[in-house]
């Protein structure tokens, strides 16, 4: 049985992120997964704390932790926001995914290396903006999609699959039913 651990970026519960976060999660256990959701908006956590090694992490953080630990696959579903993910979504990486717990440097003179603590994990992601998706790839470069991916590897997570919506802002209620379908195939499947 696959563990997968969604963790929902966006900071109102009543959205459009919430019903795929629901719809890819029936889909998932219906198909014989295990899988826990964190809202990062119900945690509490100082969002502008700046964090060392020695960093006092609050319990909803260490408990993040733990379901991360736990976690075969973790799907992040937020949306686009100026560019890129909300700012409470990328306090609650800076927080979580510290040294000690998804990485380590390695000492050394010459070279800059690490141990990648969470290998052996893969990650996705499901995000939807109010710019076209083709736009944002291929004009604006996929910045937030960029930075997760390259955050997840530098920790040892292996990146899988995306899903952008848009324009969310544009879309019919019609529009929107396919989407929920296009999550719950995505979460039949595990991607």
């Amino acid at each position: 049985m696959i563990n997968i651990l969604i963790l929902n970026g966006h900071p109102r519960k009543e959205s459009f992120n919430t019903a795929l976060t629901e719809a890819y999660k029936k889909a998932a256990i219906k198909s014989g997964a295990k899988v826990e959701t964190i809202n990062i908006s119900d945690l509490k956590f100082d969002a502008f704390q700046t964090q060392f090694k020695d960093y006092n992490a609050p319990e909803d953080i260490l408990k993040a932790r733990e379901l991360i630990k736990k976690a075969d696959h973790i799907l992040w579903i937020y949306p686009i926001w100026w560019y890129s993910m909300p700012a409470l979504l990328k306090a609650f990486i800076e927080q979580t995914f510290m040294s000690g717990f998804a990485f380590e440097y390695l000492k050394s003179t010459k070279i800059l290396k690490w141990n990648k603590f969470l290998k052996g994990k893969t990650t996705s992601i499901i995000s939807t903006m109010d710019a076209p998706p083709w736009y944002y790839n291929f004009f604006i470069k996929n910045p937030g999609g960029n930075f997760l991916k390259a955050s997840m590897d530098f920790c040892g997570i292996k990146f899988k699959n995306k899903l952008y919506f848009g324009s969310v802002k544009l879309s019919t209620e019609e529009q929107r039913k396919k989407w929920i379908e296009k999550v719950k195939n995505f979460g039949a499947k595990h991607k």
